[in-house]
């Protein structure tokens, strides 16, 4: 199972927003190398359609309301603020509660593997840089791991 807390957004402990340092992109946020909000929004939407579109992605595509139109503006709000952009998920619902309301699908390793992949495939496909996506990922996994509220 999931252990420790990880942080639901990315920041620094001063508060700051989490700054991602390549030598090259030094002193921007997630949200700004990624190229803002309409990029954002084009790995959310890729990251759902390939939920719909994949039978390799039918377990974790099955806990989501159909159509998933409220699901994806989650998501997008809640990265948005997870990569230093705009808080917005936070300024419409508050604090994430990333567990809590995760809490009544039963989220195991096949189905946190599912969503990494996913989102993998999503950052490939918009043609995210490898070195972002490979640091993006590693946080990922840290989130997804600590979702999990079942045994395997």
């Amino acid at each position: 199972m999931g252990t420790g807390r990880p942080p639901y957004v990315q920041r620094r402990p001063n508060g700051a927003p989490l700054r991602y340092d390549d030598g090259m992109s030094e002193n921007q946020t997630l949200y700004e190398i990624i190229g803002g909000e309409s990029r954002l929004r084009e790995l959310v939407d890729r990251f759902y359609d390939l939920m719909e579109l994949e039978p390799e992605f039918a377990g974790i595509h099955a806990m989501h309301p159909k159509p998933n139109d409220s699901s994806r503006e989650k998501l997008f709000m809640f990265l948005s603020g997870w990569m230093g952009g705009p808080d917005l998920f936070i300024e419409r619902y508050g604090h994430p509660r990333l567990r809590a309301r995760h809490l009544p699908f039963a989220i195991g390793t096949s189905e946190r593997d599912q969503w990494l992949r996913a989102m993998a495939w999503a950052m490939e496909d918009i043609g995210m840089d490898d070195a972002l996506r490979l640091r993006l990922m590693q946080s990922f996994y840290q989130t997804a791991d600590w979702m999990r509220n079942k045994a395997d």
